[in-house]
């Protein structure tokens, strides 16, 4: 969602800000703003559309001189993408300057009350709402600003993170969150403020993760006060080392940040399980599944909770699940499942799966699932997340850092972190014999030469997206492991290409989708030999008789669906619940290739954002 970035120190901020809003960029936004003080004056400027419409703007009207400032990217909620709705936001007196991430609910009443006190608005923000409502209690209470934010936001409903300054007392920036992430890079007698550690990577390794309710002033020269919004008691806060580099951000060589990602994955999912697994031991070691190991093998269900491409990884997780370990798994959207009143017992395990690890839906359902005396068990990809935070256990799953807005390396690093969960689990209550066992762990070993394999298809796939670009519609067929595969990959051409695109079980088309099948209509069949091929070669001479063009996605070898397809793709062939990690390859590089034919943003597609931190 928006982005924030700020800083205070002695170096000028405006490159500090402005570059920081750049890697920030793969969030998602609409719009973008900065706020710098240059010891006299408070100079905003912000304008709808890019960070480079931004700069522009800035260096052609001089306002770029400050060593403290803050700066914002905006992904519209209340008030369409302009510049007036772009943040930084005004206080009426013009001494306080804000930027918010997240969404203040009970902003209408807040509006109408403080109407009625005399003041004006010019957006549509509730952000609006919340700079001049601190600044009311200013003004009513005669407090300082820190205890004048907190004050406004106890009587706020919502989700935030904001960063909040007060040209009278030039020294410091508030700092609150609620729901929406907020990391403070510690400096020497300097402090960066970011929606995560990317924009400061290059001045500090030192970082603070604010906690859910939780404030912080930030003055130069002096040490950083966090305080509890709700009841001010003063919080110890924990700085912590990154451990990611500079280099791990930047595009490498690529076009795109998604195309280094998708190459990224052999590596990636050598990393997940270097460390945890161990082939020729016949082991699998996870701290977080080890000291909980009793909660997994006594678990009457599993409850798996995502959004997006994150829930196709549990809905693979549930076939693994089942299949090998034998216990009863649940798929949620985790934005349903909140909502839904769940039976939820204390003998259910529930699994959260998020890239991000600040997945608002996410969030909510964990607090939920520990209300009712589950065990949470985390599994995300970013270090000190809220999600690595507030479950009782987890694992990372060592992606490296995402930065296009499209998931492909969170996807196969997440399924292979399930993966392993589902091996421990079905060798500790005996449902894998020990040769059965050491059989996954060896091809599972293997993997990450298969994914590059699948890789030398790309320029075959840049062919076929070439013929396929201008197509309105695609289908997306798949059955057992395969499936959530084709959700996947209908998911992926829709991100990034605009095209509409559906992934149905290949045995459902005759319940409906068949319905569409015309000589337009491409439809991309997965069909590995493994589980239910004839059925799945049988499905596709139904849509061969009906002109359809076929793009078949086959196990190395195959001829039979090679003579019905008009298009193959060849993947290395390896065990059945092992499928999804090689047949998605292919699937994101169509994807990709289509939506670059098309001359689409394909690391920041319109409408959508990386990490959605809010509803």
């Amino acid at each position: 969602m928006c982005g924030i970035v700020g800083y205070i120190g002695k170096r000028d901020a405006y490159p500090i800000v402005l570059n920081g809003l750049k890697r920030l960029e793969y969030r998602g936004y609409d719009s973008a703003g900065i706020a710098l003080y240059d010891g006299e004056n408070l100079n905003v400027s912000k304008t709808k559309g890019k960070v480079s419409d931004l700069q522009s703007k800035m260096e052609k009207d001089n306002l770029i001189t400050g060593n403290i400032g803050i700066g914002h990217t905006r992904w519209a909620t209340h008030g369409v993408p302009n510049d007036v709705n772009s943040h930084p936001h005004y206080s009426n007196n013009g001494n306080l300057v804000i930027i918010h991430n997240g969404i203040i609910e009970n902003y209408e009443p807040l509006k109408k009350e403080l109407k009625n006190r005399g003041y004006t608005f010019k957006s549509d923000t509730d952000t609006e709402v919340l700079v001049n409502l601190i600044e009311d209690v200013q003004n009513q209470q005669g407090v300082k600003l820190g205890k004048a934010v907190q004050i406004a936001l106890n009587q706020t409903i919502g989700a935030y993170a904001i960063a909040v300054f007060d040209k009278t007392k030039p020294d410091e920036i508030i700092v609150a969150r609620l729901g929406s992430p907020l990391a403070i890079g510690v400096g020497e007698d300097e402090f960066f403020i970011a929606s995560d550690a990317s924009p400061f990577l290059e001045f500090t390794k030192n970082a603070i993760y604010l906690e859910d309710g939780e404030m912080a002033i930030v003055r130069t020269h002096k040490e950083i006060k966090v305080r509890k919004i709700h009841d001010d008691s003063l919080v110890d806060p924990y700085v912590q080392e990154l451990q990611m580099n500079l280099e791990e951000i930047e595009k490498g060589g690529y076009d795109h940040f998604m195309l280094k990602e998708i190459y990224e994955q052999p590596q990636a999912i050598r990393d997940t399980f270097r460390g945890r697994m161990l082939p020729d031991q016949g082991i699998i070691k996870m701290a977080g599944i080890d000291d909980h190991i009793d909660k997994f093998v006594n678990a009457k269900r599993i409850l798996i909770v995502a959004c997006g491409t994150s829930w196709h990884a549990g809905l693979v997780a549930e076939y693994i699940f089942e299949e090998l370990a034998r216990v009863p798994v649940e798929v949620e959207y985790a934005s349903e499942f909140r909502y839904r009143n769940p039976v939820i017992d204390k003998d259910d395990v529930l699994i959260a799966i998020s890239q991000s690890g600040e997945t608002a839906d996410t969030m909510a359902a964990i607090k939920l699932a520990k209300e009712n005396g589950a065990f949470v068990f985390g599994v995300c990809n970013v270090v000190g997340s809220s999600i690595a935070r507030e479950a009782h256990a987890g694992a990372y799953t060592h992606a490296g850092p995402e930065i296009g807005v499209a998931s492909t390396k969170a996807f196969t690093t997440q399924i292979t972190v399930l993966t392993l969960i589902a091996l421990k689990l079905a060798k500790k209550k005996g449902k894998l014999s020990t040769s059965e066992f050491h059989k996954y762990l060896v091809e599972l070993e293997s993997i990450p030469n298969k994914v590059k394999k699948a890789l030398e298809s790309n320029d075959l796939i840049e062919q076929i997206a070439h013929v396929y670009k201008d197509a309105k519609n695609c289908l997306y067929l798949g059955r057992g492991f395969n499936f959530p595969v084709a959700l996947e990959g209908a998911l992926k051409l829709k991100e990034i290409s605009y095209i509409h695109a559906e992934g149905y079980p290949a045995a459902e088309m005759k319940h409906g989708p068949i319905a569409l099948i015309d000589s337009e209509m491409p439809v991309v069949v997965i069909a590995t030999k493994k589980g239910h091929y004839e059925k799945v070669v049988s499905n596709i001479q139904e849509i061969k008789s009906r002109e359809g063009k076929i793009i078949g996605i086959v196990t190395e070898g195959d001829l039979d669906v090679r003579e019905l397809a008009d298009h193959v793709i060849e993947v290395p062939d390896t065990l059945e619940c092992l499928t999804p990690l090689l047949t998605t390859i292919p699937l994101q590089l169509l994807s990709y290739h289509i939506a670059i034919a098309l001359d689409r943003n394909v690391d920041q597609p319109r409408n959508l954002a990386k990490s959605v931190t809010v509803e």
